[in-house]
Protein backbone atom coordinates (compact mmCIF):
# COMPACT_ATOMS: atom_id res chain seq x y z
CA UNK A 1 0.00 0.00 0.00
CA UNK A 2 2.51 2.76 0.81
CA UNK A 3 4.75 1.89 -2.24
CA UNK A 4 1.59 2.72 -4.27
CA UNK A 5 0.44 5.34 -2.40
CA UNK A 6 4.11 7.04 -3.11
CA UNK A 7 3.56 7.70 -6.51
CA UNK A 8 0.71 10.15 -5.48
CA UNK A 9 3.09 12.86 -5.25
CA UNK A 10 3.48 14.97 -8.58
CA UNK A 11 7.01 14.64 -8.83
CA UNK A 12 7.45 11.20 -7.71
CA UNK A 13 5.01 9.97 -10.29
CA UNK A 14 6.96 12.15 -13.11
CA UNK A 15 10.01 10.40 -12.06
CA UNK A 16 8.83 6.94 -12.21
CA UNK A 17 7.00 7.23 -15.36
CA UNK A 18 10.50 9.03 -16.66
CA UNK A 19 12.64 6.23 -15.56
CA UNK A 20 9.60 3.20 -17.19
CA UNK A 21 9.33 4.77 -19.95
CA UNK A 22 12.94 4.35 -20.66
CA UNK A 23 14.51 1.08 -22.55
CA UNK A 24 17.24 1.10 -20.54
CA UNK A 25 18.33 2.75 -16.63
CA UNK A 26 18.62 6.15 -16.53
CA UNK A 27 20.69 8.61 -14.39
CA UNK A 28 19.86 11.09 -12.07
CA UNK A 29 20.45 14.18 -14.75
CA UNK A 30 18.54 12.27 -17.56
CA UNK A 31 15.92 11.48 -14.73
CA UNK A 32 15.65 15.56 -13.31
CA UNK A 33 15.36 16.68 -17.25
CA UNK A 34 12.38 14.28 -17.72
CA UNK A 35 10.53 15.52 -14.58
CA UNK A 36 11.14 19.27 -15.22
CA UNK A 37 12.97 19.47 -11.41
CA UNK A 38 16.64 19.80 -10.45
CA UNK A 39 19.44 17.18 -9.89
CA UNK A 40 19.52 16.70 -6.47
CA UNK A 41 15.58 16.89 -5.89
CA UNK A 42 15.81 14.31 -8.11
CA UNK A 43 18.22 12.35 -6.47
CA UNK A 44 16.30 12.41 -3.20
CA UNK A 45 12.96 10.83 -4.81
CA UNK A 46 14.17 8.09 -6.99
CA UNK A 47 16.28 7.14 -3.70
CA UNK A 48 12.86 6.88 -1.48
CA UNK A 49 11.16 5.01 -4.97
CA UNK A 50 14.01 2.44 -4.41
CA UNK A 51 13.31 2.16 -0.97
CA UNK A 52 9.47 1.86 -1.72
CA UNK A 53 10.71 -1.10 -4.35
CA UNK A 54 8.74 0.76 -7.19
CA UNK A 55 12.87 1.29 -8.71
CA UNK A 56 15.65 -0.77 -8.58
CA UNK A 57 18.85 1.00 -8.35
CA UNK A 58 22.57 -0.10 -10.01
CA UNK A 59 25.92 2.05 -11.12
CA UNK A 60 27.17 2.29 -14.39
CA UNK A 61 30.01 4.09 -16.30
CA UNK A 62 28.80 6.39 -18.91
CA UNK A 63 29.26 5.20 -22.35
CA UNK A 64 32.65 5.37 -24.08
CA UNK A 65 35.01 5.95 -20.85
CA UNK A 66 37.02 3.06 -19.62
CA UNK A 67 40.25 3.06 -17.86
CA UNK A 68 41.53 4.86 -14.77
CA UNK A 69 40.63 8.10 -15.90
CA UNK A 70 36.73 7.47 -16.62
CA UNK A 71 35.36 8.34 -13.14
CA UNK A 72 33.34 6.67 -10.60
CA UNK A 73 30.14 4.85 -11.92
CA UNK A 74 27.21 7.02 -12.44
CA UNK A 75 23.88 5.45 -10.17
CA UNK A 76 21.35 4.36 -12.46
CA UNK A 77 17.37 3.64 -12.15
CA UNK A 78 15.16 0.89 -13.98
CA UNK A 79 11.63 0.55 -13.43
CA UNK A 80 11.58 -2.83 -10.66
CA UNK A 81 10.22 -5.95 -11.33
CA UNK A 82 8.24 -5.99 -8.42
CA UNK A 83 4.62 -5.80 -8.86
CA UNK A 84 2.24 -4.15 -6.93
CA UNK A 85 -1.79 -4.38 -6.51
CA UNK A 86 -4.70 -3.18 -4.11
CA UNK A 87 -7.82 -4.60 -3.33
CA UNK A 88 -10.13 -3.76 -0.85
CA UNK A 89 -11.48 -6.06 0.27
CA UNK A 90 -8.94 -8.71 -0.61
CA UNK A 91 -9.31 -10.46 -4.06
CA UNK A 92 -7.73 -13.31 -5.70
CA UNK A 93 -8.01 -12.67 -9.35
CA UNK A 94 -4.69 -13.23 -10.36
CA UNK A 95 -5.28 -17.27 -8.67
CA UNK A 96 -8.50 -17.48 -10.76
CA UNK A 97 -6.43 -17.13 -13.71
CA UNK A 98 -4.06 -19.36 -13.06
CA UNK A 99 -6.57 -21.67 -12.37
CA UNK A 100 -8.09 -21.16 -15.65
CA UNK A 101 -5.22 -20.93 -17.89
CA UNK A 102 -4.20 -24.33 -16.15
CA UNK A 103 -7.31 -25.68 -17.29
CA UNK A 104 -6.86 -24.04 -20.56
CA UNK A 105 -3.41 -26.00 -21.07
CA UNK A 106 -4.62 -29.22 -19.87
CA UNK A 107 -6.82 -29.64 -22.53
CA UNK A 108 -5.39 -32.07 -24.62
CA UNK A 109 -7.63 -31.76 -27.99
CA UNK A 110 -6.89 -28.27 -27.80
CA UNK A 111 -10.55 -27.11 -28.41
CA UNK A 112 -10.05 -24.79 -25.25
CA UNK A 113 -7.04 -23.44 -26.30
CA UNK A 114 -9.56 -22.47 -29.48
CA UNK A 115 -11.65 -21.31 -27.88
CA UNK A 116 -9.26 -18.83 -25.67
CA UNK A 117 -8.25 -17.46 -28.79
CA UNK A 118 -11.12 -16.49 -30.57
CA UNK A 119 -12.44 -14.77 -27.76
CA UNK A 120 -9.18 -12.58 -27.58
CA UNK A 121 -9.58 -11.62 -30.99
CA UNK A 122 -13.07 -11.06 -30.49
CA UNK A 123 -11.98 -8.93 -28.06
CA UNK A 124 -9.77 -7.32 -29.65
CA UNK A 125 -11.75 -6.30 -32.30
CA UNK A 126 -14.65 -4.86 -30.27
CA UNK A 127 -11.88 -2.92 -28.85
CA UNK A 128 -10.78 -1.47 -32.21
CA UNK A 129 -14.19 -1.02 -33.23
CA UNK A 130 -15.39 1.16 -30.44
CA UNK A 131 -12.50 3.03 -30.50
CA UNK A 132 -12.59 4.17 -33.82
CA UNK A 133 -16.57 5.40 -33.03
CA UNK A 134 -16.05 6.71 -29.35
CA UNK A 135 -13.71 9.42 -30.94
CA UNK A 136 -10.50 8.01 -32.64
CA UNK A 137 -12.04 8.01 -36.15
CA UNK A 138 -9.79 11.61 -36.33
CA UNK A 139 -6.16 9.64 -35.48
CA UNK A 140 -4.20 7.42 -37.38
CA UNK A 141 -4.56 4.31 -37.28
CA UNK A 142 -1.06 4.00 -35.52
CA UNK A 143 -1.80 6.51 -32.31
CA UNK A 144 -5.54 4.46 -32.47
CA UNK A 145 -3.60 1.34 -32.05
CA UNK A 146 -1.13 2.61 -29.42
CA UNK A 147 -4.00 4.23 -27.23
CA UNK A 148 -5.93 1.41 -26.75
CA UNK A 149 -2.66 -0.47 -25.87
CA UNK A 150 -1.56 2.18 -23.34
CA UNK A 151 -4.67 2.04 -21.27
CA UNK A 152 -4.83 -1.54 -21.13
CA UNK A 153 -0.87 -1.59 -19.62
CA UNK A 154 1.12 -2.79 -22.55
CA UNK A 155 2.84 1.10 -22.61
CA UNK A 156 3.90 0.57 -26.12
CA UNK A 157 6.91 2.42 -27.69
CA UNK A 158 7.98 2.55 -31.11
CA UNK A 159 11.39 1.45 -31.68
CA UNK A 160 14.63 2.41 -34.08
CA UNK A 161 12.62 0.45 -36.89
CA UNK A 162 9.43 1.64 -36.39
CA UNK A 163 8.51 -1.60 -35.02
CA UNK A 164 5.71 -0.87 -32.19
CA UNK A 165 7.50 -2.69 -28.83
CA UNK A 166 5.37 -3.40 -25.53
CA UNK A 167 7.21 -2.74 -22.81
CA UNK A 168 4.84 -4.52 -20.24
CA UNK A 169 2.89 -7.37 -20.10
CA UNK A 170 -0.19 -7.14 -18.03
CA UNK A 171 -0.50 -10.93 -17.89
CA UNK A 172 3.32 -10.85 -16.31
CA UNK A 173 2.96 -13.28 -13.49
CA UNK A 174 0.86 -16.17 -15.71
CA UNK A 175 3.67 -15.69 -18.14
CA UNK A 176 6.39 -18.15 -16.15
CA UNK A 177 4.37 -20.81 -15.95
CA UNK A 178 1.50 -20.90 -19.04
CA UNK A 179 4.55 -18.84 -21.54
CA UNK A 180 2.86 -20.42 -24.75
CA UNK A 181 -0.97 -20.02 -23.88
CA UNK A 182 -0.57 -16.27 -22.95
CA UNK A 183 1.58 -15.49 -25.93
CA UNK A 184 -0.70 -16.93 -28.04
CA UNK A 185 -3.57 -15.12 -25.95
CA UNK A 186 -1.80 -11.73 -26.66
CA UNK A 187 -1.08 -12.00 -29.93
CA UNK A 188 -5.01 -13.04 -30.83
CA UNK A 189 -5.52 -9.78 -29.20
CA UNK A 190 -3.56 -7.68 -31.18
CA UNK A 191 -4.43 -9.02 -34.44
CA UNK A 192 -8.04 -8.11 -33.22
CA UNK A 193 -7.50 -4.88 -32.09
CA UNK A 194 -5.51 -3.97 -35.24
CA UNK A 195 -8.40 -5.63 -37.80
CA UNK A 196 -11.02 -3.76 -35.57
CA UNK A 197 -8.96 -0.64 -35.68
CA UNK A 198 -8.52 -1.23 -39.81
CA UNK A 199 -4.66 -0.79 -38.68
CA UNK A 200 -3.61 -2.88 -42.24
CA UNK A 201 -0.08 -1.00 -42.14
CA UNK A 202 0.87 -3.26 -39.15
CA UNK A 203 1.02 -6.74 -38.83
CA UNK A 204 1.77 -8.32 -34.98
CA UNK A 205 3.74 -11.41 -34.67
CA UNK A 206 5.56 -13.33 -31.67
CA UNK A 207 9.25 -12.17 -31.12
CA UNK A 208 9.78 -12.94 -27.00
CA UNK A 209 12.50 -10.78 -25.43
CA UNK A 210 13.34 -10.21 -21.72
CA UNK A 211 11.73 -7.04 -20.40
CA UNK A 212 8.63 -6.54 -23.09
CA UNK A 213 5.17 -8.47 -24.39
CA UNK A 214 6.01 -10.85 -26.29
CA UNK A 215 4.07 -9.53 -29.36
CA UNK A 216 5.91 -7.45 -31.77
CA UNK A 217 3.87 -4.95 -34.18
CA UNK A 218 5.79 -4.10 -37.27
CA UNK A 219 4.76 -1.55 -40.49
CA UNK A 220 3.72 -4.15 -42.95
CA UNK A 221 5.05 -4.20 -46.96
CA UNK A 222 1.75 -2.30 -47.84
CA UNK A 223 0.03 -0.14 -45.45
CA UNK A 224 -3.36 -0.81 -46.95
CA UNK A 225 -2.94 -4.44 -47.02
CA UNK A 226 -5.84 -5.63 -45.10
CA UNK A 227 -4.84 -7.70 -41.09
CA UNK A 228 -4.30 -11.50 -41.70
CA UNK A 229 -6.55 -13.36 -38.63
CA UNK A 230 -5.55 -16.77 -38.29
CA UNK A 231 -6.72 -19.14 -35.49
Amino acid sequence: MQAVTGLADPVRSRLYRAVADSSSPIGRDEAAAAAGIGRPLAAYHLDKLVELGLLSASYQRPAGRVGPGAGRPAKVYARSGREFAVSVPPREYELAARLLAAAVDSDSGGQSRSILLDAARDFGTDLGARSRSGGAPELAARPAVEAVLREYGFEPCTSEDGSVELHNCPFHQLVASHQQLVCGMNLALMQGLISGIDAGGMRPSLDPKPGRCCVVISPSQQDDAPVEVRS
